[in-house]
């Protein structure tokens, strides 16, 4: 990592802080360990844990639909909106999976209208609900494609391990959503089993490593038994969908499986830097520039709260990695106009010194700024837009 931030400290020397920026390296050897990792099962990108359309297409390929780019293991991207999924198909996306469920009326009707849109973006529900939602933004339904979410969590007895997503559990409620589904003019496509559990949790204990292993061989037998109880109302799926960045060889050793997803994988937040599964290599920063010294061994940056969502904690906050040492102080954290850093570095710290952050959670980093700097080997520095650079703001 110093190496890396060495690199991009001087080829940045010029930019004033805030800002972000990105190795373009170091992003080439992630989505190439993400393919690896994979075994030849097609990655999804999750757009969530991106949110630049510039590196997007880097991953993918120039118009977004995969197999064009430098890694051919990618293909399709699973969006958090489905506004932003329409957007993306805009820009010439065809295999857009929406992740989560939607309410949004007029954007149901503007998929609805829209052949192109109708082809290219899957929905996802988990209830009948869903079905009357999108019934009632518009009358026209044939074609419209949905995949089921499935509950992946792990239950021992009362206890539930992993995130509340899905009422659909056991084989027969997917089914029975599979019939409805179908009553209603829809396509059922696919089937999606996000296992939070073991792709969201690092590798911090001998009990948590116990549990994975135990909630992927639950998880194996149950993810067979509900493909086939849905696929026998809708004949063979084009999408069984898992997985995360950190669990890419449990989820695609599952011959179920068709495709895992990924995103995370590609910037490595400090969320990632627990996993045994793969060896870290951060590609996203952000720097920040001191505007005071209020003691000897404080110096005070501009900007910087860019807390990560979740359950609010120490895990949650952007980590000081250069200079090395420096810390933030336990009763200020992370603020939103300033944050102040303690520690030996902070010594020698003068007015419009740099440092440089990692932040907790991938791609949420990208909502606080217009563009970020990518860095190439030879120093070169493009500047490409975020989502919110394009004016975009998806949630």
């Amino acid at each position: 990592m110093t190496r890396t931030l060495d690199r991009l400290s001087a080829a940045t020397a010029d930019l004033d802080p805030p800002f972000a920026a990105l190795d373009a390296g170091t992003l080439r050897r992630n989505a190439g360990d993400l393919v690896r990792r994979a075994g030849g099962t097609p990655i999804r990108v999750a757009s969530k844990s991106v949110r630049s359309r510039a590196v997007l297409e880097a991953v993918l390929g120039s118009d977004l639909t995969g197999g064009a780019g430098e890694h051919t293991g990618f293909r399709g991207i699973m969006a958090y909106s489905l506004r932003e999924a329409i957007w993306l198909a805009g820009h010439g996306a065809r295999d857009v999976l929406v992740g989560y469920p939607t309410a949004d009326r007029g954007a149901l009707a503007q998929l609805a209208e829209d052949a192109t849109l109708r082809e290219s973006i899957t929905l996802m529900i988990d209830s009948t609900e869903h079905l009357d939602a999108i019934d009632a933004a518009s009358t026209r339904r044939a074609g419209l494609r949905v995949c089921i979410d499935v509950d992946a969590s792990l239950r021992i007895g009362p206890v539930h391990v992993g995130v509340r997503r899905s009422p659909i559990r056991t084989p027969d409620d997917a089914a029975a959503l599979a019939r409805a589904a179908l009553a209603h003019g829809f396509a059922v496509v696919g089937v999606m089993f996000y296992e939070a559990q073991i792709a969201g949790l690092p590798d911090s204990s001998a009990p948590v490593t116990w549990m994975k292993k135990l909630s992927a061989a639950e998880l194996r037998s149950r993810r067979r038994a509900g493909v086939a109880a849905v696929e026998s109302h809708t004949g063979p799926l084009e999408i069984v969908n898992g997985g995360g960045s950190g669990s890419l060889e449990v989820t695609s050793a599952d011959p179920t499986i068709t495709e895992v997803t990924a995103g995370s994988g590609l910037y490595v937040p400090t969320l990632f830097d627990r996993y045994r599964a793969f060896r870290p290599d951060p590609a996203l920063f952000f720097a920040l520039a001191a505007v005071r010294r209020p003691a000897p061994t404080i110096a005070t940056l501009f900007g910087g709260g860019y807390i990560a969502s979740g359950p609010a904690g120490a895990s949650r906050v952007p980590t000081p990695v250069w200079p090395s040492g420096l810390r933030l102080l336990r009763n200020e954290g992370a603020g939103e106009v300033q944050t102040p850093v303690t520690g030996a570095a902070a010594r020698s710290m003068r007015i419009g010194d740099r440092v440089w952050f990692r932040h907790a959670k991938a791609g949420e980093l990208l909502e606080r700024f217009d563009a970020v700097h990518v860095v190439d080997a030879d120093g070169a520095v493009t500047a490409v837009a975020t989502y919110r650079g394009e004016g975009q703001c998806f949630g």
